[in-house]
Protein backbone atom coordinates (compact mmCIF):
# COMPACT_ATOMS: atom_id res chain seq x y z
CA UNK A 1 0.00 0.00 0.00
CA UNK A 2 2.73 2.36 0.81
CA UNK A 3 4.76 1.84 -2.19
CA UNK A 4 1.19 2.37 -4.63
CA UNK A 5 0.85 5.87 -2.61
CA UNK A 6 4.27 6.61 -3.56
CA UNK A 7 4.27 5.72 -6.98
CA UNK A 8 0.90 7.80 -7.32
CA UNK A 9 2.78 10.53 -5.26
CA UNK A 10 5.68 10.96 -7.35
CA UNK A 11 3.60 10.51 -10.64
CA UNK A 12 1.22 13.50 -9.33
CA UNK A 13 5.16 15.58 -9.16
CA UNK A 14 6.12 14.18 -12.80
CA UNK A 15 2.85 15.37 -14.16
CA UNK A 16 2.90 18.93 -12.23
CA UNK A 17 6.08 19.78 -13.14
CA UNK A 18 5.67 18.44 -16.99
CA UNK A 19 2.15 21.33 -16.66
CA UNK A 20 5.01 23.72 -15.51
CA UNK A 21 7.28 23.46 -17.56
CA UNK A 22 5.16 23.25 -20.79
CA UNK A 23 3.44 26.22 -19.08
CA UNK A 24 6.70 28.19 -18.86
CA UNK A 25 8.05 27.02 -22.60
CA UNK A 26 4.88 28.63 -23.86
CA UNK A 27 4.95 32.17 -21.62
CA UNK A 28 8.88 32.45 -22.90
CA UNK A 29 7.57 32.43 -26.45
CA UNK A 30 4.70 34.65 -26.21
CA UNK A 31 5.12 38.43 -26.73
CA UNK A 32 2.70 39.14 -23.68
CA UNK A 33 5.33 41.48 -21.74
CA UNK A 34 2.61 41.12 -18.66
CA UNK A 35 2.73 37.40 -18.74
CA UNK A 36 5.64 37.08 -18.77
CA UNK A 37 6.46 39.43 -15.32
CA UNK A 38 3.85 37.11 -14.24
CA UNK A 39 5.37 33.86 -14.45
CA UNK A 40 8.83 35.70 -13.75
CA UNK A 41 8.07 36.77 -10.37
CA UNK A 42 6.33 33.53 -9.78
CA UNK A 43 9.17 31.54 -10.59
CA UNK A 44 11.38 33.85 -8.68
CA UNK A 45 9.28 33.44 -5.67
CA UNK A 46 9.39 29.54 -5.66
CA UNK A 47 13.47 30.14 -5.69
CA UNK A 48 13.76 29.32 -9.59
CA UNK A 49 16.00 31.86 -10.60
CA UNK A 50 17.60 30.10 -13.60
CA UNK A 51 14.22 30.21 -15.62
CA UNK A 52 13.29 33.71 -13.56
CA UNK A 53 15.96 35.33 -15.20
CA UNK A 54 15.24 33.81 -19.02
CA UNK A 55 12.52 35.73 -18.41
CA UNK A 56 13.55 38.92 -16.59
CA UNK A 57 16.02 39.38 -19.51
CA UNK A 58 13.39 39.69 -22.17
CA UNK A 59 11.08 42.11 -19.95
CA UNK A 60 13.55 44.32 -18.54
CA UNK A 61 14.03 46.41 -21.18
CA UNK A 62 10.16 46.91 -21.38
CA UNK A 63 9.61 48.33 -17.93
CA UNK A 64 12.77 51.30 -17.71
CA UNK A 65 10.86 54.12 -16.94
CA UNK A 66 7.65 52.31 -15.17
CA UNK A 67 6.11 51.91 -11.69
CA UNK A 68 7.30 48.19 -12.13
CA UNK A 69 10.90 48.88 -13.54
CA UNK A 70 12.01 48.83 -9.98
CA UNK A 71 10.77 45.53 -9.07
CA UNK A 72 12.05 43.94 -12.24
CA UNK A 73 15.18 45.41 -12.21
CA UNK A 74 16.15 44.06 -8.63
CA UNK A 75 14.43 40.54 -9.49
CA UNK A 76 16.64 40.48 -12.52
CA UNK A 77 19.81 41.41 -10.50
CA UNK A 78 19.24 39.15 -8.07
CA UNK A 79 18.49 35.94 -10.12
CA UNK A 80 21.87 36.37 -11.58
CA UNK A 81 22.85 36.64 -7.92
CA UNK A 82 21.30 33.34 -6.60
CA UNK A 83 22.38 31.53 -9.91
CA UNK A 84 26.03 32.72 -9.21
CA UNK A 85 26.31 34.13 -11.80
CA UNK A 86 28.23 36.89 -10.05
CA UNK A 87 29.60 38.78 -13.24
CA UNK A 88 26.01 39.86 -14.63
CA UNK A 89 24.57 40.01 -10.87
CA UNK A 90 27.45 42.88 -9.94
CA UNK A 91 26.66 44.97 -13.47
CA UNK A 92 22.88 44.92 -12.75
CA UNK A 93 22.59 45.40 -9.02
CA UNK A 94 25.50 48.62 -10.18
CA UNK A 95 22.61 49.77 -12.54
CA UNK A 96 19.41 49.41 -10.64
CA UNK A 97 21.85 51.44 -7.66
CA UNK A 98 22.22 54.15 -10.26
CA UNK A 99 18.69 54.14 -11.50
CA UNK A 100 16.88 53.61 -8.34
CA UNK A 101 18.86 55.78 -5.64
CA UNK A 102 15.93 56.38 -3.59
CA UNK A 103 14.59 53.01 -3.67
CA UNK A 104 13.92 50.88 -0.31
CA UNK A 105 16.10 47.99 -1.75
CA UNK A 106 19.13 50.27 -2.35
CA UNK A 107 20.96 48.98 0.70
CA UNK A 108 20.41 45.73 -0.16
CA UNK A 109 21.28 46.04 -3.52
CA UNK A 110 24.22 47.86 -2.90
CA UNK A 111 25.43 45.50 -0.59
CA UNK A 112 24.75 42.52 -3.04
CA UNK A 113 26.57 44.34 -6.06
CA UNK A 114 29.73 44.61 -3.68
CA UNK A 115 29.01 40.91 -2.43
CA UNK A 116 29.36 39.71 -6.17
CA UNK A 117 32.53 41.75 -6.74
CA UNK A 118 33.75 39.49 -3.76
CA UNK A 119 32.86 36.35 -4.79
CA UNK A 120 34.58 36.77 -8.03
CA UNK A 121 38.13 37.75 -6.06
CA UNK A 122 39.96 35.14 -7.31
CA UNK A 123 43.21 33.43 -4.75
CA UNK A 124 45.84 35.50 -3.75
CA UNK A 125 48.25 34.38 -6.21
CA UNK A 126 46.40 35.64 -9.32
CA UNK A 127 45.59 38.64 -10.35
CA UNK A 128 43.80 41.01 -7.76
CA UNK A 129 41.52 43.72 -10.41
CA UNK A 130 38.54 42.03 -9.13
CA UNK A 131 39.83 42.02 -5.47
CA UNK A 132 40.57 45.93 -6.19
CA UNK A 133 37.17 46.59 -7.31
CA UNK A 134 35.39 44.59 -4.76
CA UNK A 135 37.15 46.39 -1.93
CA UNK A 136 35.87 49.81 -3.51
CA UNK A 137 32.01 48.55 -4.02
CA UNK A 138 32.77 47.52 0.13
CA UNK A 139 33.92 50.49 0.92
CA UNK A 140 31.46 52.51 -0.71
CA UNK A 141 29.16 50.55 0.97
CA UNK A 142 30.89 50.89 4.98
CA UNK A 143 30.90 54.58 4.19
CA UNK A 144 27.60 55.05 3.10
CA UNK A 145 25.79 52.55 5.19
CA UNK A 146 27.11 52.44 8.59
CA UNK A 147 23.76 51.84 10.56
CA UNK A 148 22.80 48.85 7.62
CA UNK A 149 22.16 45.47 8.91
CA UNK A 150 25.02 44.29 6.59
CA UNK A 151 27.22 46.35 7.73
CA UNK A 152 29.45 43.55 10.13
CA UNK A 153 29.29 41.46 6.90
CA UNK A 154 30.64 44.00 4.52
CA UNK A 155 33.36 44.64 7.10
CA UNK A 156 34.55 41.38 7.48
CA UNK A 157 34.55 40.83 3.90
CA UNK A 158 36.73 44.02 3.38
CA UNK A 159 39.34 42.70 5.87
CA UNK A 160 39.22 38.87 4.41
CA UNK A 161 40.11 40.58 0.95
CA UNK A 162 42.49 43.30 2.54
CA UNK A 163 44.27 40.28 3.89
CA UNK A 164 44.30 38.44 0.48
CA UNK A 165 46.29 41.62 -1.10
CA UNK A 166 48.74 41.12 1.53
CA UNK A 167 49.19 38.09 1.33
CA UNK A 168 50.50 38.32 -2.23
CA UNK A 169 52.43 41.51 -1.27
CA UNK A 170 53.95 39.53 1.38
CA UNK A 171 54.45 36.24 -0.93
CA UNK A 172 56.51 38.42 -3.75
CA UNK A 173 58.56 40.16 -1.19
CA UNK A 174 59.60 36.45 -0.53
CA UNK A 175 60.16 34.84 -3.54
CA UNK A 176 62.05 38.05 -3.97
CA UNK A 177 64.28 37.14 -0.54
CA UNK A 178 64.39 33.47 -1.99
CA UNK A 179 66.21 33.90 -5.28
CA UNK A 180 67.97 36.60 -3.51
CA UNK A 181 70.35 33.08 -2.02
CA UNK A 182 71.13 32.36 -5.59
CA UNK A 183 71.38 36.36 -6.73
CA UNK A 184 72.64 38.67 -4.48
CA UNK A 185 71.50 41.93 -6.06
CA UNK A 186 68.22 40.62 -5.75
CA UNK A 187 68.05 40.51 -2.05
CA UNK A 188 68.00 44.41 -2.59
CA UNK A 189 64.66 43.95 -4.07
CA UNK A 190 63.31 41.76 -1.13
CA UNK A 191 64.46 44.31 1.36
CA UNK A 192 62.62 47.24 -0.62
CA UNK A 193 59.97 44.86 -0.75
CA UNK A 194 59.40 44.41 2.85
CA UNK A 195 59.58 47.74 3.70
CA UNK A 196 57.36 48.85 1.45
CA UNK A 197 54.91 46.30 3.07
CA UNK A 198 55.74 47.41 6.45
CA UNK A 199 55.48 50.86 6.05
CA UNK A 200 51.88 50.23 3.51
CA UNK A 201 50.19 48.34 6.12
CA UNK A 202 51.06 49.09 9.50
CA UNK A 203 48.04 46.42 11.30
CA UNK A 204 48.35 43.66 8.80
CA UNK A 205 48.18 40.56 10.13
CA UNK A 206 52.07 39.67 8.21
CA UNK A 207 53.57 42.37 9.90
CA UNK A 208 55.45 40.04 11.69
CA UNK A 209 56.38 37.94 9.29
CA UNK A 210 57.39 41.24 7.09
CA UNK A 211 59.92 42.05 9.87
CA UNK A 212 61.38 39.28 10.68
CA UNK A 213 61.92 38.26 6.89
CA UNK A 214 63.79 41.52 6.08
CA UNK A 215 66.56 40.44 9.04
CA UNK A 216 67.62 37.50 6.87
CA UNK A 217 67.50 39.21 3.80
CA UNK A 218 69.34 41.80 5.42
CA UNK A 219 71.66 40.05 7.08
CA UNK A 220 72.31 37.74 3.86
CA UNK A 221 73.21 40.94 1.74
CA UNK A 222 75.12 42.37 4.76
CA UNK A 223 77.24 38.90 5.11
CA UNK A 224 77.90 38.69 1.12
CA UNK A 225 78.59 42.69 1.09
CA UNK A 226 82.01 44.66 0.05
CA UNK A 227 83.98 46.11 2.55
CA UNK A 228 82.76 49.81 1.71
CA UNK A 229 79.30 48.45 2.06
CA UNK A 230 79.49 45.52 4.68
CA UNK A 231 78.93 48.28 7.81
CA UNK A 232 76.46 50.12 6.99
CA UNK A 233 74.72 46.36 5.85
CA UNK A 234 75.55 45.04 8.91
CA UNK A 235 74.23 47.86 11.23
CA UNK A 236 71.02 47.81 9.02
CA UNK A 237 70.45 43.78 9.36
CA UNK A 238 71.10 44.42 13.36
CA UNK A 239 68.81 47.59 12.99
CA UNK A 240 65.70 45.43 11.71
CA UNK A 241 66.80 42.91 14.20
CA UNK A 242 65.66 45.23 17.14
CA UNK A 243 62.27 46.46 14.81
CA UNK A 244 61.10 42.94 15.40
CA UNK A 245 61.82 42.72 18.75
CA UNK A 246 60.42 46.30 19.85
CA UNK A 247 56.78 45.20 18.18
CA UNK A 248 56.48 41.82 18.74
CA UNK A 249 59.02 40.53 21.81
CA UNK A 250 57.51 36.78 21.85
CA UNK A 251 57.49 36.70 18.51
CA UNK A 252 57.66 33.57 17.09
CA UNK A 253 60.38 33.93 14.71
CA UNK A 254 62.70 34.87 17.68
CA UNK A 255 64.95 31.85 17.81
CA UNK A 256 65.83 32.04 14.31
CA UNK A 257 66.11 36.15 14.63
CA UNK A 258 68.41 36.02 18.30
CA UNK A 259 70.71 33.25 15.58
CA UNK A 260 70.99 35.70 12.49
CA UNK A 261 71.40 38.90 15.26
CA UNK A 262 74.39 36.87 16.85
CA UNK A 263 75.93 36.67 13.29
CA UNK A 264 75.39 39.63 12.65
CA UNK A 265 77.08 40.84 16.24
CA UNK A 266 80.21 38.69 15.54
CA UNK A 267 80.82 40.03 11.87
CA UNK A 268 80.30 43.33 12.99
CA UNK A 269 82.74 42.85 15.81
CA UNK A 270 85.43 41.34 13.69
CA UNK A 271 84.68 43.71 10.90
CA UNK A 272 85.47 46.79 13.48
CA UNK A 273 88.15 45.21 15.01
CA UNK A 274 90.03 44.44 11.41
CA UNK A 275 89.58 48.02 10.92
CA UNK A 276 91.10 49.81 13.95
CA UNK A 277 94.19 46.62 13.28
CA UNK A 278 94.89 48.57 9.78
Amino acid sequence: MFLKMRSILLFCLVAVFLVSCSEYQKVLKETDVKAKYDMAEKLYNEGDFKRAVRLFEQIAPKYVGKPQGERVMFFFADSYFKNKDYYLAGYQFERFVKSYPRSDKIQEASFLGAKSYYMLSPRYSLDQSETDKALAKLQTFINNYSESEYFEEANTMAKELTAKKEKKQIEIAKQFNKLGEFNLPVLVSAITAFDNFITDNPGSIYREEALYYRIEASTLLALNSTEDKKKERLEDALSSYKNLMRYFPETQFKKEADKLAETVREELSAYQNTTLSK
